[in-house]
């Protein structure tokens, strides 16, 4: 009997002895077996050894869902290194910002996707220790290929220096190594790295893989974008972990979708809500296409009932379950699980996980009863080590009994499911995505005509919560409101634009100087 794995170095190799020839990564025109994705993964850590990677140095990689995308992240783990992920829809300054703080000294890097060449989008930003840019799908020397080539080469040669640095190395990985580093931006609007171990994330995601009934006979789309602990840890992560078949998909498109799921006899899907909400009501949407389709996970946002029931009704799928989960909790914290009925599925995230306590705190420190409206809070090996270089905030976050405070309001019922009903913070989740109205803020202000500004969300029905900016600033300067919403989208990930612009003559304040985001909130 095999040894448990605890870390990816191990999960890759016991996949690739138990499973071999077996497809892992599926994409357009190319099939890739476990093996061969640990060849590659040998590959590309000696490769990035030769570029003066060793333990513990932070890799970035910037890109969509593609197989480099999990190559990359598997060569990472393999050499030792942390992986920093890095948001698509960030602009220069945003993916600056994440490079710097983390120490990146690499950066993997789509070199264009959307029209948008990536790398261009650093040439005059300050990138901290970042020394070297590997780009997907580039040319030259500092192509993700010629790396993989030169890699190969080397272990090939018995006196490589590269070879021999990544046998010692991988014997060096440890469950207690650092994982990755997950940026959240938080009320303060700057982002804090939640960093997490790789025994933390394999434990939490084969309880995942467990509850949601994954096996190495499925097929599972990921649309979730891999930078996220959706798409990356209750995505392909999970698929190592048992042996199931991984389609990674750049861009959520319906209609594609839905063909993807006819032609490949997807059997998974994890989504938000707005992806079931867009197939359920797609005029060319055929039952007999997505009959392979099975099971799905959700969350992220209020789902309504009747979503769920036409989940199994019109879409046919046996198993829906949603979830809840944040970067602090390596992504997960309650499950439902297969059997429950609609409105709890609809209504709640479920339970906790095994080896994870979930309860409801007063805003004095007191447990609450079920039934009570109060902060969670999480306790258990899923908590996060800390925030990156940020010592204080982490001991803000986390108590001296070891509950992280997650800053959301709820409730547990007698069964122990947990309803989400509000947010100490002012965070809001649109589409999926989690929007800081204070990062938003300061993005905004960056605009000469804008003097302040507060960010509020309110509900949407296609995309749960989009963005709201009350904005002060002087008449004779105000750009109309579609010159200000293109500024947007040229400076800032297209989530994070407000869909609503108000100007106005102040903000209203409390008596501490505070905006009273509340009133706003009224006025919408």
């Amino acid at each position: 009997m095999s040894t448990p794995a605890r870390h990816t170095a191990d999960l890759l190799e016991q996949a690739a002895s138990q499973w071999g020839e077996k497809p892992f990564l599926v994409e357009e025109g190319i099939s890739l077996s476990f093996s061969a994705v640990l060849d590659k993964v040998r590959a590309l850590a000696c490769g990035l050894i030769s570029r003066g990677a060793v333990r513990g140095t932070r890799i970035a990689i910037w890109a969509p869902n593609c197989a480099e995308w999990v190559i990359g992240a598997l060569a990472i783990h393999y050499l030792g290194g942390t992986l920093v992920t890095l948001n698509t829809r960030y602009r220069g300054h945003e993916a600056a910002q994440i490079l710097k703080l983390s120490q990146a000294k690499i950066l993997i890097c789509v070199d264009e996707f959307l029209g948008i060449r990536y790398p261009e989008l650093l040439q005059k930003e300050d990138c901290g220790q970042l020394a070297t840019i590997l780009t997907i799908n580039g040319v030259g020397a500092d192509s993700l290929d010629a790396l993989l080539e030169s890699g190969a080469l080397s272990l090939e040669d018995p006196q490589s220096g590269a070879a021999a640095a990544l046998r010692s190395a991988r014997a060096d990985v440890s469950g207690n190594d650092l994982s990755d580093i997950l940026f959240t931006s938080g009320t303060t609007g700057i982002p804090k790295g939640v960093m997490t171990t790789h025994a933390q994330n394999v434990r939490a995601f084969s309880s995942f893989a467990e509850i949601l009934g994954l096996s190495s006979e499925d097929r599972y789309l990921i649309i979730n974008p891999f930078f996220h602990s959706f798409g990356y840890k209750a995505g392909w992560l999970a698929c190592l972990l048992v042996g199931a078949e991984a389609h990674p998909m750049p861009v959520f498109d319906s209609h594609t979708v839905i063909a993807h799921i006819r032609d490949h006899q997807i059997t998974c899907m994890p989504g938000p809500p707005t992806l079931f909400h867009a197939l359920i009501h797609h005029p060319e949407l055929n039952p007999d296409d997505i009959k392979s389709l099975t099971k799905v996970t959700t969350g992220a946002a209020v789902i309504p009932t009747e979503l769920v029931e036409s989940m199994w009704q019109v879409l046919g799928i046996e198993t829906v379950i949603t979830a809840y989960g944040l970067s602090e909790t390596c992504g997960l914290v309650t499950m439902c699980r297969r059997g429950d009925d609609a409105h709890t599925i609809a209504t709640t995230s479920g339970r906790a996980v095994p080896g994870m306590e979930v309860a409801v705190m007063s805003h004095d420190g007191e447990l609450l009863s079920s039934g009570e409206t109060g902060e969670i809070v999480v306790r258990g090996f899923n908590v996060m080590q800390g925030y990156l270089d940020e010592h204080d905030a982490t001991v803000s976050t986390i108590d001296s009994e070891g509950w992280l405070h997650t800053g959301d309001v709820g409730s547990l019922d007698t069964a122990g499911n947990l309803t989400i009903t509000d947010r100490l913070k002012d965070m809001y989740i649109s589409g999926g995505f989690n929007c800081y109205p204070a990062e938003i803020e300061q993005l905004l202000t960056r605009h000469p005509a804008i003097e302040q500004a507060a960010v509020v969300g309110f509900k949407d029905q296609r995309l749960g919560e989009v963005g709201a900016a009350f904005l002060v600033g002087p008449d004779e300067q105000r750009p109309d409101d579609q010159t200000l919403l293109q500024w947007c989208k040229d400076e800032i990930a297209n989530y994070k634009v407000p869909r609503i612009i108000h100007w106005v003559e102040e903000l209203p304040l409390n008596a501490a100087g505070k905006v009273l985001k509340t009133t706003l909130r009224e006025q919408l």
